[in-house]
């Protein structure tokens, strides 16, 4: 009966995908009826559609790209405006899980590096979906999820306004690992009031990022279910 909001660094638009075949062996009840928040490229953009088909999809405008045509900036607002309105009502109805992009947008790797890491996270927007769990009537809970599948269809390595950016795809290995969650009301105890918020979303993002190096260990590096720490076990369910 409790809310679930999975707050998650972003790779491809094939991620709604990637997590469902990651968990439909071991729990395809939370793989077929999780809510993704995605940008509307997931429904613009003729690559993607398809990879958005059978998922429970709510639409939002991203930060990013509100102002790529400055003549559409009030009706993404008010698109953005019903979706959360939607969000709250669905909220309110309880057992809803939800996963975000806290980023408000995909990962891209270093420019100097050529790393990638997870993109830092809008606090803000972290802010938002913590205060529509707060005020949806239902108790609610906030887990750090970390996804490592970027190679499967990469973004281009800047971001870009128009739809139709060329695209890779290919097979490769693809991970995913879910934290303990984080309590608000803990952190906010422990600094000033002000400060809660952008520290709520930093030990968001410093959990994404601790697991998505142990990922990155098992994937990239080869190390496979030996990457494992005491903090990150992992498993391959479909063997």
């Amino acid at each position: 009966g409790h809310n679930v909001v999975l707050i998650s660094n972003h790779q491809t638009e094939a991620d709604p995908i990637i997590i469902s075949l990651l968990l439909e062996k071991t729990n395809p009840h939370i793989a077929e009826n999780m809510i993704f928040v995605a940008g509307d490229r997931v429904i613009t953009d003729p690559l993607c559609k398809p990879f958005s088909m059978g998922r429970n999809l709510l639409c939002v405008y991203s930060k990013k790209h509100m102002y790529d045509i400055p003549e559409l900036a009030e009706m993404k607002r008010k698109a953005n405006t019903r979706s959360l309105k939607e969000m709250a009502l669905l909220l309110r109805g309880g057992s809803k899980i939800v996963w975000i992009a806290a980023s408000g947008g995909r990962d891209r790797p270093d420019p100097f590096t050529e790393e990638w890491y997870p993109a830092l996270f809008d606090s803000s927007s972290v802010d938002n979906m913590r205060r529509l769990i707060e005020h949806s009537g239902t108790p609610g809970h906030v887990y750090p999820l970390a996804l490592l599948c970027y190679d499967i269809m990469p973004p281009p390595r800047q971001v870009e306004k128009e739809i139709g950016e060329k695209r890779i795809i290919t097979f490769h290995g693809a991970g995913l690992s879910i934290a303990p969650q984080i309590s608000f009301p803990e952190i906010a105890a422990a600094c000033e009031e002000s400060e809660a918020k952008d520290v709520y979303s930093q030990a968001l993002y410093n959990s994404v990022s601790e697991q998505y190096n142990v990922l990155k260990s098992a994937i990239h590096g080869k190390q496979g279910l030996e990457a494992s720490t005491a903090g990150v076990s992992l498993s391959q369910p479909w063997n």
